[in-house]
C-alpha cells in the first residue's frame, strides 16, 4: 500500500491554455459533500407481535454540494523574466508580476488572460495593470453576476485531484509582525475528479528567495476625511504603530445547484453576492506619538453626532520599498476602538470598506480597495 503526504503537494491553476504553478503553505484542504433527503415512518399500533409499527426510514442523494478549497500563499511580487514559461514568454516585455496574481485576476473580474506577443507582455482583460515597476489590483471590473472560473490540480505524488469551474470566494491578509505576510485563498468548485495536469506554462518568481515581503516592516496610515471633528495630529492624519490585524475581501459567492426528482444533480455555477471588505488592526493605547492612537480612540467614541466615520486607510505591508504590497482604502467607516487589557494596554480598531457610491463607479478611488504590489526589478 502506497501512503499520501501532504508535503509532496503541488498546486496548479489552469484558465484557458495558460496554467500557472501555485506554491501554497500547510494546510490546505479541499472537500465536495453529498445532499440528502430522509424519509422515515411512525404509525400508531398496538404493539402486538402480529400488530407492529414501522418504524423504518430511508435516504435518498439529492445532489453533489459544490467543492470547497482553501489554501494559503505568501504574498511574493515578482519583475517578469524574459524566458520561456514566463510571463512575457521569452520577450523583452518585462513588467511586474505576483506568483498569486491569476488569483486576485479572478477574484476582482471575470477575467482572461492575453498571451505575450513579441512587444507585448502578457496582460489581463480586466481589474490588473502591469507596470514597468508596480502592478496594481483593482476592483472596477467586479460589478459582475460571475467572476472569474478556472480549473485547480492538486497533485499529490503520483496522484492528481482536479477542482473543475473553480471561483474565489474570500482572500485575507494577516499582519502577523513576526511572519512573513501570507493571504489566505477559500472558495468553490463544481466538481473533483482525478485526472493529469499538463505542463505548466507560466511559474515565474517560484523559485526567488528575494520577493518575500517582511511583516515587521509594515506601517498604517489613517486620515480623516473630516478634519474638523478627526483633527488627528495634524490636518486628519493618524499614525498607528501596529501590533497585528488582518484584512479581509469577500464576494459572498452562491453556488447554484438544481434539485431534480429521482437524479443526483451537480452544482451549476455561481452568481456573486454583496462585495464585502473588512477587517482589524492592533496597536498599543500611546500617548506619545502626538497621541495619535490614544487621540483616535477618544474622538471616534466621542463623536456621537457622526454616523457614518469616513476615513482612508494605507497600509504598506513590508514598508514604502521592495518588496512590499500598498493597499488603498479611500473611504472607510471605523468603529469605536476596544481596550485589551495585558501587560500593556492596546486598542482593537474595525474597519469596513466602503464605495462613495451604491451605484457602479467609473473611477479606482470610487471602490473600496487598490492593491499596490512592488516588486524588486533589475
Amino acid at each position: 500500500m502506497s501512503l499520501f503526504f501532504s508535503r509532496d503537494t503541488k498546486v496548479y491553476l489552469q484558465q484557458g491554455t495558460n496554467i500557472f504553478e501555485i506554491p501554497v503553505l500547510e494546510g490546505y484542504s479541499f472537500s465536495q459533500g453529498t445532499n440528502t433527503s430522509e424519509v422515515t415512518l411512525a404509525e400508531a399500533r398496538e404493539g402486538s407481535a402480529s400488530n407492529k409499527s414501522r418504524r423504518s426510514k430511508r435516504m435518498f442523494n439529492d445532489s453533489l454540494s459544490p467543492a470547497e478549497w482553501s489554501f494559503s500563499t505568501y504574498v511574493r511580487p515578482i519583475d517578469s523574466k524574459t524566458t520561456a514559461g514566463g510571463w512575457d514568454n521569452g520577450y523583452s516585455t518585462n513588467a511586474v508580476h505576483s506568483v498569486e496574481e491569476a488569483l486576485w485576476a479572478n477574484f476582482v473580474a471575470k477575467n482572461s488572460l492575453t498571451s505575450a506577443s513579441s512587444g507585448a507582455a502578457a496582460t489581463w482583460s480586466d481589474g490588473v495593470t502591469n507596470g514597468a515597476s508596480t502592478a496594481v489590483i483593482d476592483w472596477t471590473g467586479s460589478e459582475v453576476s460571475e467572476l472569474g472560473t478556472f480549473d485547480l490540480f492538486f497533485k499529490i505524488d503520483s496522484k492528481t485531484y482536479k477542482l473543475t469551474g473553480c471561483c474565489v470566494n474570500e482572500a485575507t491578509i494577516d499582519f502577523d509582525i513576526d511572519g512573513v505576510a501570507t493571504i489566505n485563498w477559500s472558495g468553490f468548485g463544481s466538481a473533483i475528479t482525478e485526472e493529469s495536469v499538463g505542463s505548466v506554462t507560466i511559474n515565474d518568481g517560484i523559485s526567488s528567495t528575494d520577493n518575500f515581503i517582511r511583516n515587521r516592516l509594515t506601517s498604517l496610515t489613517i486620515t480623516a476625511a473630516d478634519t474638523t471633528n478627526f483633527p488627528g495630529s495634524g490636518a486628519g492624519v493618524y499614525n498607528a504603530i501596529l501590533t497585528g490585524g488582518s484584512l479581509s475581501f469577500n464576494n459572498n459567492i452562491t453556488f447554484l445547484t438544481p434539485e431534480t426528482l429521482g437524479k443526483v444533480d451537480k452544482p451549476l455555477g455561481h452568481i456573486t453576492g454583496a462585495r464585502n471588505i473588512t477587517g482589524n488592526f492592533t496597536c498599543y493605547l500611546d500617548s506619545t506619538n502626538n497621541g495619535d492612537s490614544d487621540q483616535l480612540f477618544t474622538d471616534l467614541a466621542s463623536k456621537t453626532n457622526v454616523v457614518t466615520n469616513d476615513f482612508s486607510l494605507a497600509f504598506n505591508i513590508g514598508g514604502t520599498g521592495t518588496p512590499s504590497l500598498k493597499v488603498d482604502l479611500p473611504q472607510c467607516h471605523l468603529e469605536v476602538p476596544t481596550h485589551s487589557i495585558e501587560d500593556v494596554i492596546s486598542l482593537e480598531v474595525a474597519f469596513h470598506g466602503l464605495t462613495d457610491s451604491l451605484d457602479p463607479g467609473s473611477t479606482v478611488d470610487s471602490y473600496e480597495a487598490k492593491l499596490t504590489y512592488n516588486a524588486v526589478t533589475s
